[in-house]
Formats: structure tokens, C-alpha cells, sequence
């Protein structure tokens, strides 16, 4: 039966899934971060060790987690190729709309274009734009990030923040994703959620180990799903078994593909036994946002919109 079968592997980009766990113990009392110190020489939360000459003022994102750090920071990058800009939450159309954007595409962005806009760092999604690093070594610096779970977010922001001087934004923005996530806590749903994602053929569910956004729910839900590694999958009917709750469903669109998810979905009677599908508790949420942002100020976002449909 079409889109009875759905692939638990993970985030929606194709990261591999990791070992870390999800939720971290329950916050009490008012929230306190480290210090920050800047830099212009780290090892970050993955262990990757970067050296810049300067702080970085023209710095090109390749993937939503570097446009979510720097907006955090009171940054506009040099030129991206990410989406996020433009939402609501962050500059806005107007203002993403004078972004220059780098030509290729999320999987194949074009060196050329990239180094045409002389970056003191160019920040890439590790498995993906890893590829480009012999490329723009001796021109520019490359820093490749793996985030998989809130926690690297938080870490690479505080990074990023060392990086470029911007300590007082990075303590300020870790505070307030703490802070609201803290909250978030203290009050979690009984309600069994569930994260989707997909187009029209393939779909798959949102695991904590491998998905930043679905590592935030373990500590706000009852979230079940855990990873099964690439080749794993749920079953429909397995999903059926776990009633379900809340439903939030990431459109994400490849080539031609277009309409929502979950209307696509409603044509599988399946789909429709589901409770959170028979209350009328499905909700399409931005991929940009909640599959491919990542950071602080995405991830304020998600717990937002989350915490409100598991009320």
C-alpha cells in the first residue's frame, strides 16, 4: 500500500544517525550558561580543529545551521544557499532577498561562485560539502559541521560566537534557547507525537539520534521512535500501534514534486486510522525551520509551535 512503509533513519538531509541521546536531564531553576571566550583557534563540538588568521567578516553558508547561527549573532553571511533567511523569524523576504546567493544547489554549490565572494570562512554541512574542502584549501577556510542533536547547535554556536567576537550574542542566544527549552520541561505533554517528513514516494520519521529538531521532543512528549539505523524502517502499522497523538509533517520538495505531505498521505486509509489524523491533529510545519535550521533560533521556533499543538 503506497507510503505504508516509513524509513526511521534519521534527519531529512540523509545525516547518519549517531549514538548521542536525544534529551538531557530536566532543567531546574534559572538557566545559566558558560562564558565564552573568543578565539581565532578551536576544536569544535565534533572534534574538528579550525585556525583562522582573523575574525571572519565574509563568511558564505552552505547549509540552514550556519544562516541560524549567524542571524543569532547579529550576522548577515556574504552569500548563502539556504532558504531560511527568508523566513519571519529571521531577516525576512525584503532582507533575504539582497543575500547573494551561491548557484548549485544545497548538494553541488559551485566553487567558483563561492570564492567569487572572497569569504574568510565558508561553512558546509560535513557529509555533504566535506567533498569541497581540497578545493577551497589555500583560498579560503572551510569549516565542515555535523550537527545531530540540540546539544552540537548549542555547541557550534558557541563556536561560531568565539570565532567572530561575538561572545555576548552567543552567551545571550544560548540563554534564551536554554531558558525556553528549560520551560518546555517542566511542563511536558502525555501526548505520543510524531515527526515526518518526505514528498510523495518516500517518507520517514524523525528520530532523536540523527534528527536536531526530533531530539528536542524525548524531554517535551512521549516520542517513542528511535533509530534504526540507514537501512531501518517503521511500518505503518507499527505506527498505528503507538496511538499517535500529534502529528507534525515536513513537505519537502524534490524536483517536481509538490502539494503537502499530508494531504498526499490522506488518500492511504491507513493514514487515516491514526488518531492524530482522525482528530484533526496534523500539522504541516516549515522544512525550513524544522528540518533544516538546526540552530538556537529554529529550534526556539519548533519547541514554540510544538509546546503549543501538545497542549
Amino acid at each position: 500500500m503506497v507510503g505504508s512503509v516509513l524509513v526511521g533513519c534519521g534527519s531529512p538531509s540523509g545525516e547518519p544517525a549517531g549514538d548521542k541521546a536525544g534529551s538531557a536531564p530536566r532543567t531546574e531553576g534559572p538557566v545559566t550558561v558558560e562564558p565564552i571566550r573568543a578565539a581565532t583557534e578551536l576544536t569544535d563540538v565534533n572534534g574538528f580543529e579550525i585556525a583562522l588568521k582573523k575574525r571572519p567578516e565574509r563568511i558564505v553558508c552552505l547549509f540552514a545551521l550556519c544562516d541560524d547561527i549567524l542571524t543569532e549573532l547579529g550576522i548577515v553571511p556574504t552569500a548563502t544557499n539556504s532558504g531560511l533567511l527568508a523566513h519571519p523569524g529571521f531577516l525576512g523576504k525584503e532582507k533575504a532577498g539582497k543575500v547573494a546567493v551561491v548557484p548549485g544547489g544545497f548538494i553541488a554549490p559551485e566553487v567558483e561562485a563561492i570564492l567569487s565572494h572572497k569569504p574568510d570562512l565558508v561553512i558546509g554541512l560535513g557529509d555533504t560539502h566535506g567533498k569541497l574542502a581540497p578545493a577551497l584549501k589555500g583560498v579560503t577556510a572551510f569549516w565542515p559541521m555535523q550537527p545531530e542533536t540540540w546539544e552540537d547547535s548549542v555547541g557550534y554556536l558557541r563556536d561560531t560566537a568565539a570565532l567572530t567576537g561575538r561572545t555576548a550574542e552567543g552567551e545571550k542566544a544560548e540563554k534564551a534557547f536554554r531558558t525556553k527549552l528549560a520551560e518546555a520541561r517542566r511542563t511536558p505533554s502525555d501526548k505520543t507525537a510524531l515527526v515526518v517528513y518526505g514528498s510523495d514516494e518516500n517518507f520517514g520519521v524523525a528520530t532523536p539520534e540523527g534528527d536536531v529538531a526530533a531530539s528536542l521532543f524525548p524531554g517535551i512528549a512521549d516520542y517513542p521512535w528511535k533509530s534504526r539505523g540507514v537501512e531501518g524502517s517503521y511500518s505503518l502499522e507499527e505506527i498505528l500501534v503507538q496511538d499517535v497523538d500529534v502529528l507534525f509533517v515536513e513537505t519537502m520538495s524534490f524536483g517536481d514534486a509538490d502539494g503537502k505531505l499530508s494531504e498526499k498521505l490522506a488518500k492511504n486509509p491507513l493514514w487515516s486510522k491514526i488518531p492524530a489524523v482522525r482528530n484533526g491533529d496534523v500539522h504541516e510545519v516549515d522544512p525550513e525551520v524544522w528540518a533544516k535550521g538546526r540552530g538556537t533560533r529554529s529550534l526556539g521556533i519548533v519547541l514554540d509551535e510544538a509546546t503549543a499543538a501538545l497542549r
